[in-house]
């Protein structure tokens, strides 16, 4: 298999809620109007705490400064696992699940942060820029490592580092934050942009305007109901995941969706913020599923993470982490 470091240079920052109103200028035009702009990267999550933005420096630029966004530290690269040598974007993805042992556990044995950001078409892994040379060193033995350039896949070339690593010493990984999983069912799909314009005005009012008036019903929910959507733009390509109720909003034959009309549930990753700097929370989390072979989209967000599951797995797959997390 072959892994692509992808040329964008990627900033991570999360938007408090109360301070929406003034990106939303910057946003649309991300999201809405990307011709008129240079960016080639772009993700939006909205989540109970915050709105979390993955953006490429170009997109960076439309963004206000403010009290209200904070920026995690350091620049991220984009790490994308592409099998047979195809283009990435034109089939499913991988999975996170698939690509627990040859990606994400060594890269937490060698003590690699990853922010990870599944989407309808493939699945990113980011890395911090200083962390590069240990990430090839690491997964070079596993992958044909190559770079895209202006646009053009070439050989990636060792950057200084040495055989000198010590190996590292392979731990269990025992889940150590909470895990909780909201009564939401979950679409992970798509849409051709060039439709995009035709649904703009409701993509808007589901991205900004959630809290606002309910919908009719929308009282009975249960408390255990969570406000999640992500919508990403990234090298012309669209994905969108959203809960069922937000899906019937949409035209008819609007979205893409798998034969078999899949629904996904969440399991959420956190009771207090996770910050950047602890390694090992994805692998935590992807190697049970990937033991059990159950496949899985991975969404970090500025302060929790989230792995979607098929919703005939959700049981099974809880009752998996929850062994992880008394296991010693």
């Amino acid at each position: 298999m072959e892994l692509h470091i992808l040329e964008h240079s990627l900033k991570v920052a999360s938007i408090e809620k109360e301070g929406i109103q003034i990106c939303t200028h910057g946003l649309i035009k991300l999201a809405f109007l990307a011709s008129k702009t240079r960016c080639k990267f772009f993700s939006l999550t909205e989540t109970p705490e915050d709105y979390t933005i993955i953006v490429d420096e170009e997109g960076f630029k439309e963004l206000p400064q403010s009290e209200h966004i904070s920026v995690a530290d350091a620049t991220w690269l984009a790490l994308n696992v592409v099998s047979g040598g195809g283009n990435a974007s034109n089939s499913q993805p991988i999975g996170v699940t698939k690509i627990a042992k040859s990606v994400i556990a060594p890269l937490a044995d060698h003590n690699i942060s990853v922010f990870m950001l599944s989407t309808y078409q493939t699945d990113f892994i980011l890395v911090r820029e200083r962390d590069l040379p240990m990430v090839m060193h690491t997964l070079s033995s596993e992958f044909t490592l190559l770079r895209v350039v202006n646009g053009e896949t070439v050989a990636a070339h060792n950057l200084g580092v040495t055989n000198g690593f010590v190996k590292p010493k392979l731990v269990p990984r025992p889940i150590i934050h909470p895990l909780s999983s909201p009564s939401n069912m979950f679409c992970v799909t798509s849409l051709d942009p060039d439709t995009l314009p035709s649904v703009a005005t409701l993509l808007m009012d589901v991205m900004f305007y959630s809290g606002g008036p309910k919908e009719p019903g929308a009282s009975s929910e249960d408390s255990s109901h969570i406000r999640f959507f992500s919508f990403s733009l990234i090298e012309g390509y669209i994905s969108l995941v959203m809960d069922e109720q937000t899906t019937q909003r949409f035209p008819n034959n609007v979205l893409f969706t798998s034969a078999s009309g899949e629904l996904w549930k969440m399991v959420r990753i956190g009771g207090q913020p996770l910050g950047f700097d602890e390694c090992g929370i994805v692998a935590q989390i992807s190697e049970p599923l990937a033991t059990a072979d159950i496949p899985a989209y991975y969404i970090s967000t500025f302060k929790f993470d989230h792995a979607l599951v098929p919703e005939e797995n959700i049981q099974s797959v809880i009752g998996a982490l929850r062994t992880e997390s008394t296991a010693q």
